[in-house]
């Protein structure tokens, strides 16, 4: 199974660094995958810590993407998470592009209830894994994906998704001039 989150290292001297991320569950391990390079690769290389937070505010996904990382966080937990998950690196599974670490959960609470996503929670989260694959996949997939999206997000959209959406439309767009000139 797949979970979408936020995920919070650090560096050895002790700089956060928040990032988006589907990480892989597999009974009690939790398997990270970022891309090399990175910087939460770096950090867990390093510290060999991470923070899973569960969120439902799909404006820090998008915020992630589009440079608005300065959300709160209380050490590594993020202010306003629902619940978090302090994890250990255990190992790696080395590989070129994308190795796999894989941590052990020390610790989870919970902090607030879910209520669930809607849809447009969805489509602003679907959007933000396409702004981050803006150079592996071509602009005709990404439009396509998008002109889906945004049929749930009209129907479903409170201020929070509509403002998240526009951050993720604006890359998309900047995106696409300067690659297309």
């Amino acid at each position: 199974m797949i979970q979408e989150l936020i995920v919070t290292t650090k560096n050895a001297a002790g700089i956060p660094h928040l990032a988006p991320m589907g990480v892989h569950v597999h009974g009690d391990e939790i398997h990270i995958l970022p891309f090399r390079p990175s910087t939460t690769l770096a950090n867990l290389l390093e510290t060999k810590i991470a923070v899973l937070n569960y969120c439902d505010d799909v404006r820090i996904f998008a915020g992630c993407l589009t440079g608005r990382r300065d959300w709160t966080l209380n050490g590594l937990v993020l202010d306003g998470a629902l619940a978090h998950s302090e994890v250990e690196l255990v190992r790696i599974e080395d590989d070129d592009t994308r190795p796999t670490l894989i941590c052990k959960v020390l610790k989870t609470v919970n902090h607030a209830p879910f209520r669930g996503f809607n849809r447009a929670q969805f489509a602003v989260l679907e959007a933000a894994i396409l702004v981050s694959r803006l150079k592996m996949l071509s602009l005709e997939k990404i439009d396509s994906e998008i002109a889906y999206l945004k049929i749930g997000l009209d129907k479903t959209a409170g201020e929070r998704e509509l403002e998240a959406w526009n951050w993720l439309m604006d890359a998309i767009e900047t995106f696409k001039k300067e690659n297309l000139q």
